[in-house]
C-alpha cells in the first residue's frame, strides 16, 4: 500500500491495523482527491492481495471507508495509535471506535449504512 500511496504523490506516514480494517496517516497531494485516491488504492491492493493464494481471492474492501484529517502536531500521536491497534482494540471494538470518531468530528450517520 505505501508504494501505492507514493506513486500517487501522497506518501503514507504511517500504515497499520487489524483482520478487519485499516488506518493509514498519509500527506494528501494538493492535486487528488481523496475518493479518487482510496478508490486507486483499495483497487490495486486488492489485485495485489489476490496474487497471495487461493484463500485471498474473494478478498474485498468494504464500499465505504472514513478520512478524517489531523494536524501536524497530531502526526506523533497518530503515528504511534497506528502501531498498537492490536493492543487497542483488545480494549474498545473498531465499530465503538468508528462512532466515536464521527461524533467528535461532528459527523451525522444513520447506523444502517455503516457496515458492508
Amino acid at each position: 500500500m505505501a508504494k501505492i500511496f507514493r506513486a500517487l504523490k501522497s506518501p503514507s506516514l504511517a500504515i497499520g491495523g487489524t483482520s478487519d480494517h485499516v488506518h493509514i496517516l498519509f500527506a494528501l497531494s494538493r492535486v487528488i482527491k481523496i475518493a479518487d485516491l482510496l478508490e486507486e488504492v483499495k483497487t490495486e491492493s486488492s489485485k495485489w492481495i489476490k496474487t497471495k493464494g487461493p484463500e485471498f481471492r474473494n478478498f474485498h474492501w468494504q464500499a465505504g471507508y472514513g478520512a478524517f484529517s489531523i494536524g501536524q502536531s497530531q502526526v506523533p500521536i497518530l503515528k504511534r495509535y497506528i502501531a498498537r491497534q492490536r493492543l487497542h482494540h483488545q480494549r474498545v471494538t473498531f465499530q465503538d471506535e468508528y462512532r466515536k470518531f464521527l461524533k467528535s468530528y461532528g459527523i451525522d450517520y444513520d447506523e444502517r449504512y455503516l457496515w458492508d
